[in-house]
């Protein structure tokens, strides 16, 4: 037991110090991405009809101390008829010894490709503030150049851009994420902290299987120079317009299952447990992601079935 919680402590250290050389390299991390895509797509805000509220909380690696969580608030309308959308959304990511929050405005705009399908641009202009405490670190001597390296409310501004095509029962979604390559830096001029670029592909399509099932796989795939290609694959069902239940698969990352519950015409909760899968599984019990989604104004919602994404 003891060599385990020595071993959980260095791992804090690690993220830790990792987190801050290479901080903001990886984007947050979601498994319920299919419900709420406007955290890495401009272009997704106004695809549903009415104000859409939307709130997450992500606890990563349970039980290992410095493991990611993650805060998100998002709401996100159509401007009337005008093919216009707007958002506002709000992140808090903690990692390690950091403490990372970004305010971002959305605005998107579509057009009708035909009946069915509709093709929409968006940008998004966001602000980060940053702050990096190293003395959470167990550095046993207190004078650690280290230490002296804190970063307090370090600003950072940044812009993103995408696509997304969809209709009633598909997308498809292209957007690439903190376009601007920001540092920040020690007082010995040594990088501490980068934002990078991230490409995001996600794409989905809802299968009626008869009168009261629906089955929606969907997809999402993270690129990032220098790191690992991350391909997100789940598959959910739904059962009467009411209650889904799924299975996802990070490659070389977790198996999750998803569950939903329409508790109302206007609310939608959901719920993801992560098994992980890689050589951090013995020192964590998994990851857990709840989500709610609040629709106002809904001037569909008695003519068509849930959106499923």
């Amino acid at each position: 037991m003891k060599i385990k919680q020595i071993l959980k402590r260095i791992l804090f250290v690690s993220l830790s110090v990792f987190s801050t050389q290479v901080y903001a390299q990886q984007d947050p991390q979601y498994t319920q991405y299919m419900y709420n895509h406007s955290n890495i797509n401009p272009a997704y805000v106004g695809s549903n009809q009415g104000i859409n509220i939307f709130g997450a909380y992500r606890s990563q690696w349970v039980g290992l101390e410095g493991a990611p969580k993650t805060a998100t608030f998002s709401v996100t309308t159509p401007l009337k008829d005008s093919g216009l959308g707007m958002g506002v959304n709000f992140v808090n990511d903690r990692l390690g010894v950091t403490n990372n929050n970004t305010l971002s405005m959305d605005l998107s705009y579509a057009i009708d490709l035909n009946y069915k399908y509709k093709l929409a641009l968006g940008l998004k202009a966001s602000a980060s503030l940053l702050d990096v405490n190293f003395t959470k670190l167990d550095i046993y001597n207190p004078s650690d150049p280290l230490v002296k390296n804190d970063i307090n409310n370090k600003f950072s501004p940044n812009i993103a851009a995408g696509m997304f095509l969809y209709s009633e029962k598909a997308y498809v979604g292209l957007s690439v994420v903190n376009l601007l390559n920001n540092f920040a830096y020690d007082k010995d001029n040594i990088s501490l902290f980068r934002q990078r670029p991230h490409m995001y592909v996600t794409a989905g399509y809802v299968f009626d299987l008869n009168q009261d099932i629906k089955f929606k796989p969907a997809t999402m795939i993270k690129m990032l120079q220098g790191s690992s290609l991350q391909v997100d694959l789940s598959g959910n069902f739904m059962f009467a317009n009411k209650f889904t239940a799924g299975l996802g698969y990070r490659l070389n990352g977790a198996v999750s299952g998803l569950v939903g519950l329409q508790i109302s015409e206007d609310i939608f909760l959901g719920y993801s447990y992560d098994a992980d899968t890689t050589s951090l599984a013995s020192y964590n019990s998994g990851s857990h992601e709840v989500f709610m989604r609040f629709t106002l104004f809904n001037r569909l919602k008695r003519i068509n079935a849930p959106r499923f994404f």
